[in-house]
């Protein structure tokens, strides 16, 4: 990735990227939120970039199916801090690690993107991205990641907003604002957060 100097007059779209791929029953409701949040839960989440076969690209994981809200759905690495994590950006690192068994060479954020508010959960979600010069070895966690997605920034950029109908999960049946990659259906507050990296990316020209 090139341009790293626009990074700081970058301004964050936020709520303006965020609704573009908010669910269709929250739009009004998204409109109204504060913006503190401070009986939410906090989690992070990671956008890792890297180079591999002259591209630039970032990991998404396929969650493994399990008796909760998120079983097998397409999601950013992340998750809920622990005791040991000094900051958000640190659970980021930490749980990219755990689920995908890669470690970033830098040791601070490229960028903080917007956070999320998931009101049925009451999560406050925090986006850190983060680039690296190398490509890495992933050895993903069988019992976390049912699928590693690999997908190029520039076709990242290039993947317009689809309408989809949900086929499983709780939300089945459920019409929802998406993107597509490949098989995949990428949808709630992970389509949310790539709609601003989507920003991003065409700010800077970093492809």
């Amino acid at each position: 990735m090139k341009c790293v100097s626009n990074v700081k007059d970058f301004s964050l779209p936020g709520k303006h990227a965020h609704i573009l791929t908010a669910p269709i029953e929250r739009r009004a409701q998204f409109e109204q939120l504060p913006t503190e949040f401070p009986e939410a839960k906090r989690a992070a989440v990671l956008l890792y970039c890297y180079p591999k076969e002259g591209r630039m690209h970032l990991s998404l994981i396929k969650r493994a199916h399990y008796d909760g809200p998120h079983s097998g759905q397409i999601s950013l690495p992340g998750g809920k801090p622990e005791d040991s994590d000094q900051s958000l950006w640190h659970t980021a690192l930490r749980e990219c690690s755990e689920e995908l068994g890669v470690m970033p060479q830098e040791s601070k954020p490229l960028l903080n993107l917007s956070p999320i508010y998931i009101p049925p959960s009451n999560f406050l979600v925090s986006p850190f991205v983060v680039v690296d010069a190398i490509t890495p070895r992933f050895t993903p966690d069988p019992r976390e990641v049912a699928q590693h997605i690999e997908i190029p920034l520039r076709e990242l950029i290039l993947t317009k907003v689809k309408q989809r109908n949900l086929n499983q999960g709780v939300s089945k049946g459920t019409t929802v604002p998406c993107y597509i990659y490949e098989e995949h259906t990428i949808w709630g507050a992970t389509a949310m957060i790539l709609s601003e990296f989507k920003f991003f990316l065409e700010y800077c020209a970093l492809i």
